[in-house]
């Protein structure tokens, strides 16, 4: 029966993920593979702040809380407000904080130094600017030594990444359809 639930569950995911295309940039839940690749560089070992662009229905949200220590906070961006809803009523966990609003607008909600970005947002749905200025505030944000991960469906945006980042680097996954993580790091400023 849960095998059931959970397929029901997916199809009814992947029904929201096409109707809301353009702002999700997804048509489909990313793999657990490429959940626990993009969660690989949130600092485990001490309490720590994390920020999630484009949590959706949560899968990845629920990846990072189980990476996070017990003291940690999770500050989760999502502008779709029925994916807001639907995480509120499908993960109580005290770490976690959900923002129903846009990853250009990190600024207005935070002022405070962030150890991990975790994102899915569609770059490739943005204006350049638009993302230019989203990857700059992010990178600003970032303490030193820290990273922001990224899971796209192209190469296209790794350029606008290593622009402002000090290092990058790509993983991919194969799949339909193939999917990339970016890493990014943040060095220390001297």
């Amino acid at each position: 029966m849960p095998n059931k639930k959970r397929l029901k569950e997916k199809l009814k995911t992947s029904i929201q993920f096409s109707k809301n295309l353009f702002v999700t940039g997804a048509i489909k839940e990313t793999s657990r593979r490429v959940e626990s690749e993009i969660c690989r560089y949130i600092p485990k070992e001490k309490d720590v702040v994390v920020v999630e662009f484009g949590m959706g229905h949560g899968n990845i949200t629920k990846a990072i809380l189980t990476n996070l220590s017990p003291n940690s906070r999770l500050y989760s961006f999502e502008v779709n407000g029925d994916f807001c809803e639907h995480v509120r009523q499908s993960i109580t966990d005290p770490r976690l904080v959900i923002i129903n609003d846009g990853a250009e607008n990190l600024s207005k909600h935070l002022d405070i130094k962030i150890d991990s970005v975790i994102s899915s947002i569609p770059f490739s749905f943005f204006s350049r600017e638009m993302g230019l200025g989203i990857i700059q505030d992010d990178y600003t944000a970032l303490n030193d030594e820290c990273f922001y991960s990224q899971v796209l469906y192209t190469k296209f945006n790794f350029r606008k990444f290593q622009m402002v980042f000090d290092v990058c680097e790509i993983e991919r996954f194969s799949g339909l359809p193939t999917e990339y993580i970016y890493h990014c790091k943040k060095l220390q400023n001297n």
